[in-house]
C-alpha cells in the first residue's frame, strides 16, 4: 500500500489518538496538542489518509525529547517507526541538539541499535481504587502560587537541565489539585504536577531536594486526585515505590532513560523523583 511521509500537523490530531489508542498509551488531545506546540512531529499516512506511524522531538535547551514513535498494529515490522527515528535524528544532528528518550523494554532494543545508551530507569504504577496516605506533616505541602514561579523554574531546569517552562505552566492548568509545592526553611523544596489522560490521571513530574519532601507531596497529592492515576517512579527510590505499592499502586511496565552521543542525561537526576512521562521527559 502506497505511503507518504509528511509533518504533523493539527488536522492529523484524529489519527494521533488512534495511534495512542491502538497502543494503549494514555495521551489525549490536548497531550498531543501541547507536544506539537513545544515541538515537531512526522507522520507516514496511507493512501486512504490513515496515518500509520507518528514520530515527535521536543526541545529542550541544548537537547530534544524525542517520543511518540508509534506505528498501528496492522502496520508494525514495515519500517515506518525506524524510518520516521531516522528523520528526526536527522532533524536534531542538523539543529545540534542531544536526542533523549524513555524507552519501553521493547523500544530499547530498537534504540540500542540506532546508539542510544543507557542513562537510569523508573517504573510505572497504576492506581485504581483510591487509597489515602497519612500526610507527611514534617514538610509543609500547599497549593501553588503564581509567585511561586521563578524557584520553581529555576529549581526544575538544574533538575532537568533546560527549561520547560512553557510545558510545567500547561501543566499547572490540566490539573490543579495536584499543582503543588513544598517548603523547607522558608524556601521551595519540591513541586509536583499533574494532567488529565485517555485512560488515566498522571502525576509528574516530581522533582524535590528531599525524600521527605517528595513524600510529603505525593501524599498530598493522592489525597486529592482520584484514579485511575499513573505515577513514574525512579529505580533510585525503591521506598517511595514501596510506599505507593501500599497503597495500591501496581506495577506496569519499566523504562529506561537512553541518550544518543553524550555519556549521560543532562540535570541533576537525584533531584527527580517522577518524570513527567516518557512522551514529555
Amino acid at each position: 500500500m502506497e505511503s507518504t511521509e509528511h509533518a504533523l500537523r493539527e488536522e492529523h490530531l484524529a489519527g494521533c489518538l488512534a495511534l495512542s489508542k491502538s497502543a494503549n498509551w494514555n495521551q489525549n488531545e490536548a497531550d498531543w496538542r501541547l507536544m506539537l506546540g513545544i515541538g515537531r512531529g512526522w507522520g507516514i499516512s496511507l493512501a486512504g489518509g490513515t496515518l500509520a506511524a507518528s514520530t515527535i522531538v521536543l526541545p529542550y535547551g541544548s537537547f530534544a525529547w524525542v517520543s511518540m514513535v508509534l506505528v498501528l498494529p496492522e502496520h508494525r515490522r514495515k519500517g515506518y517507526a525506524t524510518q520516521l527515528l531516522h528523520v528526526a535524528l536527522a532533524d536534531l544532528k542538523n539543529r545540534g541538539l542531544i536526542p533523549i528518550l524513555d524507552a519501553t523494554p521493547a523500544g530499547r532494543e530498537v534504540y540500542v541499535q540506532e546508539g542510544f545508551a543507557d542513562t537510569w530507569g523508573f517504573r510505572r504504577l497504576l492506581q485504581l481504587r483510591q487509597s489515602v496516605p497519612a500526610l507527611e506533616r514534617s514538610t509543609p505541602v500547599r497549593r501553588l502560587r503564581a509567585s511561586d514561579w521563578p524557584e520553581l523554574l529555576a529549581l526544575d531546569a538544574h533538575a532537568f537541565g533546560a527549561s520547560r517552562e512553557r510545558l510545567l505552566r500547561a501543566l499547572a492548568v490540566r490539573l490543579p489539585q495536584a499543582a503543588l509545592v513544598a517548603e523547607e526553611d522558608g524556601t521551595l523544596a519540591g513541586y509536583l504536577l499533574g494532567r488529565d489522560g485517555r485512560e488515566a490521571r498522571q502525576l509528574g513530574p516530581l522533582v524535590a531536594r528531599s525524600t521527605s519532601a517528595a513524600r510529603a507531596l505525593l501524599a498530598e497529592a493522592l489525597a486529592q486526585v482520584a484514579p485511575p492515576l499513573y505515577l513514574d517512579v525512579v529505580d533510585r527510590e525503591p521506598g517511595i515505590t514501596a510506599w505507593v505499592e501500599s497503597l495500591g499502586f501496581q506495577f506496569q511496565r519499566p523504562f529506561t532513560r537512553m541518550v544518543h552521543g553524550a555519556q549521560q542525561a543532562p540535570g541533576e537526576a537525584g533531584l527527580v523523583f517522577c518524570p513527567a512521562g516518557p512522551e514529555l521527559g
